[in-house]
């Protein structure tokens, strides 16, 4: 801003009285120094990210000019208003990190051998059956039982177990989709 351009204030103040062309040299003046307080304190977002929280500063001044004092400085305003979009992005992201995971692929590969969860996993999901299907789903699916063993030691014929099969696996497909969810 050179000596006879107005001061950021005195074309807030403007802007606050209506003056639409001192409000768009305002936004034109400020922008530049918006974006640059939002890649130092919000790099870690992201390009696009960062470029969202200027346009969402921008919207905020906008929406939220008039409670600037105009006995006050604006830097200090402006700063803190871009320091809270900020935080709120980090907030918003939560603890997800974005990493490009294409490129760790060959630096994080994958352990050799089962996923060790999965047989927490089929448990938790197995347990929501009733008690019967999940003994004939663990019996034949787990522990390698044929139906006629299986339907030998719960009382039933091998075709009752074979529907009652077919039925938990419906159940665990359909339980299974409420997860991912």
């Amino acid at each position: 801003m050179t000596s006879n351009e107005p001061s950021w204030e005195a074309l807030m103040r403007a802007a606050n009285r209506g003056d639409q062309r001192a409000y768009a040299r305002l936004l034109v003046s400020i922008t530049p120094v918006v974006r640059g307080i939002v890649r130092a304190r919000g790099g870690a977002l992201g390009v696009d990210q960062c470029e969202d929280v200027v346009q969402e500063v921008l919207l905020a001044i906008h929406t939220k000019r008039q409670t600037w004092r105009e006995d006050a400085p604006l830097r200090p305003w402006l700063y803190a208003v871009t320091r809270h979009k900020v935080i709120d992005a980090f907030r918003a992201r939560g603890k997800r990190i974005d990493l490009p995971l294409d490129e760790m692929a060959d630096v994080l590969p994958a352990p050799e051998g089962a996923d060790p969860f999965e047989a927490r996993d089929m448990a938790r999901v197995i347990d929501q059956l009733d008690p019967r299907a999940a003994a004939i789903v663990r019996a034949i699916g787990i522990d390698g039982e044929s139906t006629a063993e299986t339907g030998a030691r719960l009382g039933m014929s091998e075709g009752a177990v074979r529907v009652a099969l077919h039925r938990a696996l419906k159940s665990l497909a359909r339980l299974r989709e409420r997860m991912i969810e």
